[in-house]
């Protein structure tokens, strides 16, 4: 039990034993203020300490987030067993070592109301804590994951700027290689190539730090390319453009179409014999680079930058995949057409605030399920005073705490049960379902 614990029981301590001689002793002297003291510390202490070990212990091995149905079950019988026997407990020693009273009494008249009505507040009181511990819980495990989350965001943020920002330097560094050729081999066509690319890299600049573009935009900035690539090779580079009408208003990674390309001449020898043959299409929602396998020997290493640049990007925009496929005759990409421009990258960012809500969600209703059991430990405790007290001769005290401890019982199993399950089930089923179209 931690310092603040103590203070707090002996404030209830003072508070409790102060109202009872003020209210209901007859003799207000300095002694029997004392002995009320004294008894309220008993009460405090011994039922706090009793509930407090109980929950250390549960909460030890059972945690409020992650096993809340048991750690709920487990903690409301508990909570009944040792409160009912600390109260027993320290009535016997007040009303029979104390008082003086008869023990065979013990459980009948005025006594027998003392326990029923002690045993309740204790069970109210348990009730709060308990309450507290379960936000508690959950407010620090709903903060712990909107922390991880934002990390991890802002981790896949850093990585998709940085692999943005290689294609820059990389674009002109490949272009500038081309215009060093063309000088040599025309110069005619070189200053032609140098007025295009400067249009190209304005696209190039404009797009670079957009997630996505449309269709359409890569494929007119992919076919100012390729005029390029036939100014460089004249016949002995050909291209294909077969790209269905629906999917022009569609999204794809910017500058995707230009890296593809590249690689396509990067990696294969082209010659008026034997063109290299490039097509571009879309088919069942993905758009294809297609090339006939005409494969070069690499004087350097490849610097990778290309396709592993596109992979990465998808993967942190999508779970749909980038896919290569090779044969001893071509070399194809698929590359994904996403229906959904994104506003935000498809990271874990977008669990946080569906966790966060849900978590406030669960939070909400079980305040109010306390709520309501507080008030059901509260109001039956006075309703079946008021019966024995005034009316003895008929139990009507037992139609409203049936009535109520159904519905209670009700709420308790739509919070706790199985309908809570199933809800989040079908939640994230339908999630999964939304992520897997876009």
């Amino acid at each position: 039990m931690n310092r603040k614990s103590l203070i707090t029981i002996s404030w209830i301590t003072f508070f409790v034993g102060t109202s009872i001689f003020v209210f209901f002793m007859r003799e207000k002297t300095i002694q029997n203020y004392f002995i009320n003291i004294l008894i309220a510390g008993m009460y405090s202490f011994t039922i706090a300490g009793g509930n407090g070990v109980m929950n250390d212990y549960l909460n030890k091995k059972y945690s409020w987030v992650d096993d809340t149905k048991i750690r709920t079950v487990l903690g409301i019988i508990s909570t009944l067993l040792v409160n009912v026997l600390l109260v027993f407990f320290c009535n016997y020693i007040n009303f029979i070592l104390i008082q003086g009273n008869e023990s065979s009494k013990f459980f009948t008249g005025s006594m027998g109301i003392s326990n029923w009505i002690t045993i309740n507040v204790a069970l109210l009181i348990s009730a709060i804590l308990h309450a507290k511990g379960f936000i508690d819980a959950w407010k620090s495990s709903t903060k712990q994951e909107v922390v991880q989350q934002k990390l991890i965001a802002k981790s896949a943020n850093a990585q998709f700027e940085s692999l943005k920002n290689q294609l820059d330097p990389h674009f002109l560094f490949n272009s500038l290689n081309v215009l060093s050729s063309l000088i040599d081999e025309n110069p005619v066509q070189a200053q032609r190539f140098t007025a295009s690319m400067s249009k190209i890299y304005r696209y190039v600049l404009e797009q670079k730090d957009k997630e996505l573009v449309t269709v359409e935009e890569e494929l007119n900035f992919a076919k100012t390319y390729c005029d390029l690539l036939e100014t460089r090779f004249e016949d002995s580079v050909s291209f294909d453009f077969k790209v269905n009408e629906k999917d022009l208003k569609s999204y794809v990674v910017p500058l995707s179409l230009q890296l593809l390309l590249e690689n396509c001449i990067k990696h294969n020898f082209a010659t008026s014999a034997k063109p290299l043959h490039i097509k571009i299409y879309s088919e069942n929602g993905n758009l294809f680079i297609e090339n006939n396998l005409q494969q070069r020997e690499q004087v350097k290493e490849s610097a990778g930058i290309g396709l592993s640049n596109i992979v990465q990007r998808y993967s942190l925009l999508t779970k749909q995949n980038v896919f290569i496929e090779k044969s001893a005759t071509f070399f194809k990409v698929k590359i994904p057409i996403l229906n959904q421009k994104l506003t935000a990258m498809n990271t874990p960012v977008s669990n946080e605030s569906m966790a966060y809500e849900r978590a406030s969600r669960r939070v909400k209703d079980l305040k109010g399920f306390y709520s309501n059991l507080i008030s059901y430990c509260l109001v039956i405790p006075f309703l079946i005073f008021i019966n024995l007290r005034f009316s003895s001769a008929y139990y009507w005290f037992w139609w409203p705490m049936l009535g109520w401890g159904l519905g209670l019982i009700l709420n308790a199993i739509k919070i706790f049960g199985i309908s809570s399950n199933w809800e989040e089930k079908q939640i994230q089923k339908i999630l999964d379902r939304e992520n897997y179209k876009n």
